[in-house]
């Protein structure tokens, strides 16, 4: 059977899904996207996933008004996919539209709107034993906090920690760590969680959100601001979260050890806090 997608108020197979090359968002990466989880068909924070989607949409001037008919799309493509009843993912994709190559944004277009539903199960020995990551230098632009389909920077890097076999890269601007390729960092020192401080920087992430909240709740204290680079190595614990990460411990950096190179005890109450949660 064939995979159902949605693009510009059709249901169609994947294969009949067709832009026009004069795409803003295949010329310019002209677009802003989300990604949302689903565990057993419900969504997990929707309504911060949405908010943070207008808020894409109003930064890059992108005037897609038709926020209320997403959840319905989204639905339909679970269920249609056979994913309704797992831990799955849904893509939503929206571009300025198709226009003739001009660098400013022209008025009048429509923009386009393509979504798909994925698996996305837990990793779960990731989840376990934790990964190791490596630092390198922040080489993406300054608007970090708009969730921009321009990723090439952050897949440049990515790539790097994958074939030297790392499951993620942690950036470091101007000697401080703002967050990873795809992931928010929080790091533990002395039992207070420490991460970036919301800025044009870092992508204001909704499994960090949570995290913090968790952390409010279980009397934990939290520190917003940024780790040196040389504290990264001199940390208790350290964490990657995101939509696809959720809470995964870190136990080595580069090649130095993580504390005892074990998740440790602040990381498994905010991961069983977590999943009490979805």
């Amino acid at each position: 059977m064939s995979e159902l997608v949605y693009l510009n108020g059709e249901f169609l197979p994947k294969e009949n899904a067709t832009i026009s090359p004069n795409d803003r968002g295949f010329v310019f990466a002209d677009g802003v996207y989300e990604v949302i989880k689903y565990y057993n068909g419900k969504p997990f924070r929707y309504e911060d996933h949405l908010a943070r989607l207008k808020r894409s949409l109003n930064e890059v001037q992108i005037g897609f008004k038709n926020l209320a008919e997403l959840e319905h799309i989204f639905h339909r493509l679970l269920n249609e996919n056979n994913l309704a009843e797992t831990q799955s993912g849904v893509y939503l994709q929206i571009s300025r539209g198709a226009n003739k190559r001009v660098h400013n944004f022209p008025a009048g277009i429509t923009p386009t709107v393509y979504a798909f539903a994925f698996p996305m199960p837990s990793f779960t020995e990731k989840l376990e034993k934790g990964i190791s990551v490596i630092t390198r230098e922040d080489i993406r632009w300054l608007r970090c906090d708009i969730k921009s389909v321009a990723l090439l920077p952050n897949t440049m890097l990515y790539n790097q920690a994958v074939e030297s076999g790392a499951g993620e890269c942690i950036l470091i601007r101007d000697g401080k760590v703002t967050e990873a390729t795809h992931s928010s960092v929080l790091a533990v020192k002395d039992g207070t969680v420490i991460t970036h401080p919301l800025s044009n920087l870092i992508l204001p992430g909704i499994t960090r959100k949570v995290i913090l909240e968790i952390c409010g709740a279980n009397n934990i204290p939290v520190e917003e601001r940024a780790v040196s680079e040389k504290e990264l190595f001199d940390v208790d614990e350290l964490i990657i979260a995101g939509t696809g990460s959720e809470i995964t411990p870190v136990i080595q950096v580069n090649n130095t050890p993580v504390g005892n190179k074990k998740p440790g005890e602040i990381t498994r109450l905010l991961q069983h806090k977590f999943f009490e949660m979805v």
